[in-house]
């Protein structure tokens, strides 16, 4: 309710037919339960994300990051405000969730299948999507028979595969040891700028973030709100290790912290 007494304003997820935005986010609210159980994960979310713009969510566990991510895939509905995509959406969670019984290539073709493109097309597509990740040779192989990154650039295959103009991404990498995710990060951004999509990135990770993104947005401890924009301007490529990275790093750890301190003294 609002203080007048009246209704919420009506929540909705569309899709953008007249701004250059591909994900925008208007004064989102997400609660979920009722009454005295009732949890506001979101509140007041303003979020917009350009076409071709790479944009990182960081924020303390619990936050709403993962939330903000499932209302912009449309997994879910916001209780209030709006959150509209532009084009087609995919979306890549931590684990590749890949299917065991199918081959490399299968996962990669059912996608296609889904599509609606014919048997000779999606084998000589999804062949050519293995390549672009660096697979082309594993196409026979089941998802038992690879490592754990080798499995995320399936899944990226995958994704890709659904034609998207928005990748959302929830913690794709976490699970990943460090020179694997650093390999990850630059078979990412190769794909990113190839094909000029917007990423929505979840992560924990703000050195990640620093990393991979145009710009990083902070959301506060629960209710999760932007409490902050960092824009990143530091040339690519990137390294994590750089200099450059680590600064803008630390400064959005401190920031961090001071959400989490502020959410702890409550």
């Amino acid at each position: 309710m609002t203080e007048h007494g009246s209704r919420e304003p009506a929540a909705s997820v569309g899709f953008l037919t007249d701004a250059p935005a591909a994900v925008r986010a208007r004064n989102v609210r997400k609660v979920f339960g009722h009454g005295r159980d009732a949890t506001v994960a979101l509140d007041g979310v303003d979020l917009t994300v350009g076409s071709s713009e790479f944009v990182c969510i960081v924020g303390a566990s619990g936050c709403g990051k993962t939330t903000l991510l499932n209302l912009a895939a449309g997994l879910d509905q916001p209780t209030a405000g709006s959150v509209e995509v532009r084009g087609q959406v995919a979306v890549m969670f931590q684990q590749d969730a890949l299917f065991p019984w199918l081959t490399v290539r299968g996962n990669v073709e059912l996608a296609l299948r889904l599509r609606g493109i014919g048997r000779a097309e999606r084998r000589d597509r999804a062949q050519e999507l293995l390549a672009a990740v660096h697979l082309a040779d594993f196409g026979d192989r089941r998802p038992h028979e690879l490592s754990g990154g080798m499995r995320q650039r399936v899944a990226l295959a995958r994704a890709l595969a659904q034609d998207a103009d928005v990748l959302l991404m929830d913690e794709p990498f976490g699970a990943l040891d460090a020179m694997t995710r650093d390999l990850m990060h630059d078979e990412l951004e190769r794909v990113w700028s190839d094909r000029h999509l917007a990423v929505l990135f979840v992560t924990h990770n703000v050195r990640e973030a620093a990393r991979l993104g145009d710009r990083v947005i902070l959301l506060s401890s629960r209710p999760g709100r932007v409490a902050q924009e960092f824009a990143v301007d530091i040339d690519r490529p990137r390294r994590i290790e750089s200099p450059e990275v680590s600064n803008l790093a630390g400064e959005i750890t401190s920031r961090l912290r001071e959400e989490v301190r502020r959410h702890a003294g409550r």
